[in-house]
């Protein structure tokens, strides 16, 4: 409650900073408009490709809050990307992220990948550079598009959030190594940093994502300089390297930090002034680009000798490949948005039921013991 009611008198002064470039704009998806705010630098000129950051707002925040509290606008003209902050929709009167919550839910993976397509019609978007962070909540569905949506986001970094455990383990679906970066407070009250019945504790998340791309279980461990003596606590640093395809988890464990993010221009409740987490973002995301990330290696593509048909498939699609005899093999499809629509233990016949997809075009990935072998497109009469 302390947190909205200081960030809406603050409304004011972030119209008066952003109204010059900011965007207010929506897109009809999933059967209804979904508002956003879309933050252009005055260095964009359309002539070149620029990165696009996806910042999502918390649990019964918004937009405007997110823009201002963030405060990733300077690091935005600065290195010229665009940022867009989307609104959630609402359960009751709070607005929310559908981060692995429900199924009767809004379609939020459904709605920021048609952002991405709406914002690349009419800005000269990267995207191999699309990246997704935010705050609690907003960090959560980070984790989620980790999870749903591998295929357009190249990157994530959560800010107080976790992984739902529902959504935990097998039930997160990503088809090639994606990094990742945690922020978290050990005192956060609402996230808690050890986790609860109903969230995964913060190690445990990092813990996965270094085993899902293969990275050094072993971190390089730096203490944050303390630069700011009265801000109530201290950082930590741990970087996880060596993963696939150059890929890396990285968490700032902030000690005694609360439910906040560090560097921001206003504090509620202990919040880390030792590091901005804005520009550690931009400095974690900048080196992946998405075509580097989806790269299956050619010696594996040599040895897999994959052939997928009949292509068009109307009722079943047959794989042929070698090797791989006492491996676990799955097989995930996703559509032409990235939304996961099947996935399924590969049997020794090596077909695989189509029949209930609708029409269109759909990407199948090989996964030989989770890690991802094989993307192809096919289509589906």
């Amino acid at each position: 409650m302390k947190k909205n009611i200081l960030l809406i008198g603050l409304t004011l002064l972030s119209f008066c900073s952003f109204s010059q470039i900011t965007i207010v704009d929506s897109i009809f998806s999933g059967g209804m408009y979904r508002n956003y705010r879309l933050y252009v630098p005055a260095a964009y000129t359309g002539s070149s490709a620029r990165p696009l950051i996806i910042n999502m707002h918390g649990y019964t925040s918004n937009a405007l809050q997110q823009q201002f509290y963030s405060n990733f606008t300077p690091i935005a003209d600065t290195a010229n990307f665009l940022m867009v902050f989307p609104n959630g929709t609402f359960s009751g009167t709070s607005q929310y992220w559908n981060a692995g919550i429900s199924t009767a839910g809004a379609n939020d993976i459904g709605f920021l990948s048609n952002l991405i397509d709406s914002l690349k019609a009419s800005y000269n978007i990267d995207l191999n550079c699309v990246y997704s962070t935010g705050m609690s909540n907003g960090g959560f569905m980070s984790h989620t598009l980790a999870c749903e949506l591998s295929n357009r986001i190249t990157a994530i970094a959560s800010v107080t959030g976790s992984i739902f455990i529902t959504q935990f383990g097998s039930n997160c679906h990503p088809t090639r190594p994606i990094p990742v970066m945690q922020v978290h407070g050990t005192a956060d009250g609402t996230v808690p940093y050890i986790g609860n019945s109903t969230m995964v504790p913060v190690d445990s998340v990092v813990k996965y994502w270094v085993t899902k791309n293969s990275c050094n279980p072993v971190p390089s461990y730096s203490a944050v300089p303390n630069i700011s003596t009265t801000d109530g606590c201290t950082a930590d640093h741990y970087l996880y390297s060596g993963g696939s395809l150059g890929s890396t988890v990285e968490l700032y464990k902030v000690n005694g930090g609360a439910h906040t993010w560090p560097g921001a221009p206003i504090a509620i409740g202990v919040t880390n002034q030792d590091f901005i987490a804005s520009k550690e973002i931009w400095r974690f995301f900048r080196p992946f680009k998405l075509n580097a990330l989806t790269n299956i290696l050619h010696s594996e593509k040599e040895n897999l000798n994959f052939k997928l048909f009949p292509n068009p498939a109307a009722n079943t699609i047959s794989l042929m490949f070698d090797g791989y005899e006492n491996k676990t093999k799955t097989v995930v499809i996703t559509s032409i948005i990235g939304e996961q629509v099947s996935e399924a233990i590969l049997t020794n016949d090596k077909v695989i039921n189509v029949n209930k997809l609708d029409k269109g075009i759909y990407t199948l990935t090989l996964l030989i013991d989770g890690k991802a072998i094989s993307n192809t497109k096919f289509i589906k009469e």
